[in-house]
């Protein structure tokens, strides 16, 4: 990492066992507060490994009277032939709560990566689910070719019921799993979208967890996922992010070390 300004501080690299290097990324103020404007850079050079996790989930905190709405801008550039694995711990919007956070994802010649992103209810021990005010989330990964994958969500459960059986029904966590690797022929990619849903019919229970896996127009594929629990919401992805590296790598991944 270049550099480092508060609120976030960057752990030093370890290195794994595959070569690649581990970083932690933390939010010393606990959470993102009304008003806070994050930017976070990540570029990995050519034919380099890493792979960058957080050390908790991410809190965002109740909306202030006069305060902009929290913000986090996230930059990821994977040089030719590079792998990132991007494993952050879920988002997690408190009561009143208003953030918007873009995420965009720019990947060479046969540049990797794998992602997921956890989007949890709120603290549902305090009986805040869905009371937040509004969530909008912006994804975009592309190659240098062409967009790969666009995607933008806003939920306002004030204005919007989620609840309602047109949005998320009984579920209240949602799960997204990017495998894409550029170049890819789309042949290999309809066969890890055929493994990939094989494990979605099998950890698929209606009213508990639902999942599917599609095949983007090029470069890979993305897995979808409701949940009405967080609890085997990691081992789920952890299934997935295997399966798919294996495939795309032909080596296993190496689950992140975290620290507490």
């Amino acid at each position: 990492m270049d550099a480092q300004e508060p609120p976030w501080k960057v752990f030093r690299a370890f290195e794994q066992p595959n070569g690649g290097a581990l970083v932690h990324l933390l939010n010393v103020s606990g959470g993102v507060l009304a008003g806070d404007d994050l930017s976070l850079r990540i570029d990995v050079g050519p034919a380099a490994v890493a792979q960058v996790t957080s050390t908790g989930a991410t809190r965002l905190y109740r909306h202030r009277n006069g305060a902009r709405t929290s913000r986090q801008h996230t930059e990821i550039s994977v040089a030719d032939g590079g792998l990132l694995e991007y494993l952050p711990d879920a988002l997690v919007p408190f009561a009143g709560s208003r953030h918007a956070q873009t995420s965009t994802v720019t990947l060479a010649g046969g540049a990797s990566l794998f992602s997921w992103e956890v989007v949890a209810p709120g603290r549902q021990a305090m009986d805040e689910v869905f009371a937040f005010e509004s969530l909008r989330v912006k994804t975009m990964v592309r190659s240098a070719a062409r967009p790969v994958s666009m995607e933008q969500f806003l939920l306002e459960p004030g204005a919007r019921d989620l609840r309602s059986l047109a949005r998320l029904g009984s579920y209240t966590h949602t799960a997204s799993f990017y495998a894409i690797q550029i170049g890819r022929p789309a042949g290999d990619l309809r066969q890890l979208e055929a493994e990939l849903n094989e494990i979605a019919r099998e950890v698929s229970r209606p009213g508990v967890m639902i999942w599917g896996a599609s095949a983007l127009a090029s470069g890979g594929v993305i897995v979808r996922g409701l949940s009405a629990t967080a609890r085997d919401l990691p081992a789920t992805l952890a299934r997935y992010w295997t399966t798919a590296r294996r495939f795309l790598t032909g080596e296993d991944p190496v689950p992140p070390r975290k620290l507490r």
